[in-house]
């Protein structure tokens, strides 16, 4: 290595808070690996300096590029520790023959990849996979498929669905993340410094209509992934079935370790995939923290977490320290979690019913008028924080939102003691609306002793008569739907003398696309119809939020306290 390489190396493992390690190394580029229909993919190949036997290999398949930044944060870190890295660009990106047509080849070319580099004199015939958010999908696109199975991976802040968690959460098109992720993979191989007004021009472009071709306004021209996007949205278009791999049989997964942040935008699903993992009977082992996709938090126990994992599985190293296999981060508390399973055994599931006077009780009320309020497409709710795919995100001040005539507000009395909410929270909201399109957003908030809302977790339906009534949504009788909404899981402390508050609305914009009230495919419509909402919370239609309490933090399944900026 170079005296410019050792220092960006030590620069770079300070960044991600490990210990400084210098193995010598070298990087053979440009390695052409040969895909079935005869293009081929490139990727640089690190190797310890003077090795001379065949060793394991960790391969990282990533869209973003096989140097610069992702190279120093992900494959030099591993080289610097002695691994043999094999970091690949996927099919269309940085050299790599074919064209990006993101999620929808990984299968083929990671399982092409495999084999080829098991042939090779260099590799001793154990791979394992690692990486985060999109490169955390190429190994759930081969992991369940692998034959021979791979060694162990670690997709980190990434889940093995993404149209139903992702792309389209719960119907419901998830615009400025398709938006905001086009526009960077329309323009990372162009040369220049990043252009600090594209946060606003996403802002902008969202606000307008058609939707279908405004990333040529982020971009500069048509990026394929958007297209698609807004092209195969519609319930059973089987476009996105590749990109999928839930129902892959996960008994044959190898050893996985996962880490994934309570604001990460891949949450829900990473959870769901835990918790299938260990019904699986897989060994699996997760960290959730504090953390936006991204965030250096999170990056820092990415490698950290893999370093211990990769070392134990491919050279025999101790198990991770921390035995165990669920830690969280009980935020607003301050305190990491220690826990055999998730969700928790230990959990009450806990309702707080909605009330016609806007408040929120263990029961549900005897008999009340519905809530009203309508939905207006030219003007639609919009969305403060949240799980982003980039900043600003997380926890925001909800006053602009819960002002709104279009938003139902209900709030429960001050809390006499700590309420730790660990586990999935759920609603059932019953409603009705003039038209059969519409979308039914819910979002928990905390509202501390000033008065200040902020949100904890969120979920969103989009009702549909071609996919209403179905499993989440039951017709009661005259026109009124009990509609399940799954809010986002966490790990969260409400303090003693704060409030627990619900919103109920139509929408939540432009995080998702504006509901336009008819069938209209999203990208394409331009004119939308107002809707009249009725949510009913009574006797006989008992709307309410499901809170899963935990009991109070302090006992032996509890960390040390830490900072959650240093997590």
């Amino acid at each position: 290595m170079t005296m410019l390489s050792r220092v960006a190396g030590a620069a770079a493992d300070r960044a991600l808070g490990l210990p400084t390690s210098a193995v010598a190394y070298e990087i053979r580029k440009d390695v052409a690996v040969p895909m079935p229909d005869g293009i081929s993919l490139l990727a640089n190949h690190y190797v310890p300096v003077g090795q001379e036997k065949p060793l394991p290999v960790v391969l990282i398949r990533v869209p973003y590029g096989r140097s610069g930044l992702y190279a120093q944060m992900f494959a030099a870190p591993l080289a610097r520790r002695g691994f043999q890295v094999f970091m690949q660009a996927t099919r269309g990106t940085f050299g790599s023959g074919g064209q990006f047509r993101p999620f929808t080849t990984e299968r083929e070319d990671g399982l092409a990849t495999l084999a080829w580099l098991r042939e090779q004199p260099w590799c001793d015939g154990r791979i394992a996979m690692t990486g985060g958010s999109y490169f955390g999908h190429t190994q759930w696109a081969v992991a369940p498929y692998a034959d021979p199975p791979l060694v162990c991976v670690s997709p980190h802040i990434t889940s093995s669905e993404v149209t139903g968690t992702l792309f389209y959460n719960h119907g419901a098109p998830q615009i400025h993340t398709g938006l905001t992720w086009s526009s960077s993979i329309g323009r990372q191989e162009r040369s220049g410094l990043p252009d600090p007004r594209l946060r606003g021009r996403v802002h902008a472009a969202l606000q307008r209509l058609p939707l279908q071709a405004v990333d040529v306004a982020v971009a500069g021209a048509p990026v394929p992934f958007w297209r698609d996007f807004v092209a195969h949205s519609e319930p059973g278009d089987e476009f996105w079935s590749e990109a999928n791999h839930n129902d892959a049989d996960f008994s044959r997964m190898p050893p996985v370790s996962m880490v994934t942040g309570w604001w990460d935008l891949f949450l829900a699903g990473t959870m769901t995939d835990y918790t299938a993992l260990r019904a699986a009977g897989v060994p699996a082992r997760i960290v959730v923290g504090p953390w936006l996709h991204g965030e250096p938090g999170e990056l820092r126990m990415v490698a950290k977490t893999d370093l211990a994992w990769l070392d134990h599985h491919l050279r025999g190293g101790p198990p991770p320290e921390d035995a165990a296999p669920v830690r969280v981060f009980l935020q607003q508390a301050n305190r990491w979690l220690a826990l055999g399973e998730w969700p928790p055994a230990a959990t009450r599931a806990q309702p707080f019913h909605l009330r016609g006077d806007g408040g929120l009780t263990a029961e549900p009320e005897a008999s009340a008028a519905p809530g009203t309020f309508t939905y207006d497409p030219v003007d639609p709710t919009p969305t403060v924080g949240g799980p982003l795919l980039q900043p600003p995100g997380k926890q925001a001040d909800n006053a602009v939102v819960e002002q709104r005539a279009d938003v139902l507000v209900f709030t429960g009395p001050a809390l006499t003691a700590d309420l730790d909410l660990v586990g999935q929270v759920k609603a059932q909201i019953y409603v009705r609306t003039e038209l059969p399109h519409a979308d039914v957003f819910v979002r928990l908030c905390d509202v501390d002793p000033k008065g200040v809302s902020r949100n904890i977790v969120d979920g969103i339906r989009r009702l549909d008569p071609r996919t209403v009534p179905g499993d989440d949504v039951t017709e009661v009788a005259d026109g009124v739907l009990a509609v399940d909404v799954e809010l986002f899981p966490t790990a969260y402390r409400v303090g003693a003398g704060h409030r627990v508050r619900v919103q109920v609305s139509g929408g939540a914009f432009p995080r998702y696309a504006r509901n336009m009230g008819t069938a209209e495919p999203f990208g394409t419509a331009t004119q939308g119809r107002t809707n009249r909402f009725e949510v009913f919370h009574d006797a006989d239609h008992p709307s309410r939020v499901v809170l899963p309490v935990f009991p109070a933090a302090g006992g032996s399944d509890v960390g040390k306290p830490v900072s959650q900026s240093s997590s």
